[in-house]
């Protein structure tokens, strides 16, 4: 028992540092720090819808496989829950939480200051969502959890193209910012169902493949925040932030 608990503090770390990091971004400003603390709010509270959609599916899962789903394909029924039920739903709430964040704010945000926040709160909910995913799990399966992050790669997706659509002023990158996350969202989660595994074995290839890109995600959010401070652009205010306060 002790040894798991260190083990999920273990795992908790990148998640800390994360925030710790960006948070500091700007050192000096009262304004962005408060913007990162209503990011931090967020993303926990995020989990809460989540938290009663997935306990109502749950019973309504069981309902229809007593029923109308007791004779369907398990993996067409499995494709549409992973990926618009679960997929669909999470990242939608952190899309809505970033919009409340921005508007709450009184900090003039810029392309790389949305990024922040959207990685914020995908850190938070990512961490929030591991608590229960730790009761029952192995050391190691906590630690991959804790060093892959995907909520943390995801939030940087949706964080930078939403950042270019303020930036630019193009809505096609709004859209962007919620398909691209959760495309692959979805098609991990699915990846990891065990009726696909016994359809084909070679499908763990594919969930191996995908959590590599987990990683891959979080090398480049950190490449794209230390080369972001030598850009001008990544660091002006965005064009739709319509505040009347000044940056402090």
């Amino acid at each position: 028992m002790l040894i798991n608990v260190i083990i999920f503090l273990l795992s908790v770390i990148p998640s800390v540092l994360i925030f710790v990091w960006l948070r500091n971004r700007h050192a000096d400003s009262i304004l962005y720090k408060k913007s990162c603390r209503y990011a931090l709010v967020g993303g926990a509270v995020s989990v809460l819808p989540i938290l009663l959609l997935s306990a109502i599916l749950f019973i309504v899962n069981a309902a229809l496989k007593l029923t109308l789903l007791k004779d369907a394909n398990v993996l067409i029924y499995q494709a549409i829950y992973k990926f618009i039920v679960l997929a669909f739903a999470e990242e939608i709430v952190k899309f809505i939480t970033l919009k409340i964040v921005l508007k709450k704010s009184q900090y003039l945000y810029s392309w790389a200051d949305v990024t922040a926040l959207m990685v914020i709160i995908g850190t938070v909910f990512g961490l929030m969502e591991d608590l229960p995913y730790a009761i029952g799990a192995t050391p190691a399966q906590m630690l991959v959890r804790g060093f892959t992050m995907g909520h943390v790669g995801y939030g940087f997706i949706m964080g930078w193209f939403y950042g270019k659509r303020l930036y630019s002023v193009k809505k096609r990158y709004g859209v962007i910012a919620v398909l691209l996350p959760w495309l692959i969202h979805g098609l991990y989660d699915f990846s990891l169902t065990p009726e696909l595994v016994e359809f084909n074995d070679n499908f763990m290839l594919l969930a191996l493949l995908l959590a590599a890109l987990d990683v891959v995600l979080l090398i480049l959010m950190i490449r794209f925040f230390i080369k972001a401070r030598k850009k001008d652009f990544y660091n002006e205010p965005v064009p739709l932030c319509e505040k009347t306060q000044t940056v402090s």
